[in-house]
């Protein structure tokens, strides 16, 4: 059996997908004007976007309210993902899923205190359908939780 991760190197870890995340969405609002498109290739482009909502833009108009309905929920949600590191530091692959979410959590949690929006700007599409834009704390949270839905298929029975 191999040790477990300490608790410090999952939130380094954490840590980086907050730096690359604030790092990309700093160099598009840096070279973007929002809603300003470049096309990538026939099927990405990247956009300058500003969600107030949650996922896909839930909530967005719902008056302001949601900014720090989201911040709580991410908040919250940050510190039952440590403790879970904690608890389950012998489980790697769970605990780097948890480390994807934590990460990009904070990372629009960082853009919700800052801007009362968070930063999108990745956009796929196919043909005239796109997507809804998002970016990389979004991409590590889908990766966390995709990760967390394997690990549950892969983890042996419990007898009873």
């Amino acid at each position: 059996m191999t040790r477990p991760i300490s608790l410090s190197k999952w939130l380094s870890l954490a840590a980086l997908v907050i730096l690359l995340d604030q790092w990309s969405k700093s160099a598009v609002v840096s070279h973007f004007i929002y809603g300003e498109l470049m096309r990538v290739t026939g099927f990405f482009n990247l956009v300058l976007a500003h969600n107030e909502g949650a996922a896909f833009s839930m909530l967005a108009g719902a008056g302001g309210w949601q900014r720090w309905f989201f911040t709580a929920i991410a908040i919250g949600a940050s510190v039952w993902i440590i403790t879970m590191l904690r608890k389950h530091a012998a489980q790697t692959l769970f605990c780097f899923a948890l480390t994807m979410i934590l990460g990009g959590a904070l990372g629009n949690l960082i853009d919700r205190i800052a801007y009362g929006y968070v930063v999108d700007f990745l956009n796929f599409h196919w043909g005239e359908h796109h997507f809804p834009a998002f970016n990389l704390a979004d991409s590590a949270i889908t990766l966390g939780a995709g990760l967390l839905l394997w690990d549950s298929f892969t983890q042996p029975k419990e007898k009873n």
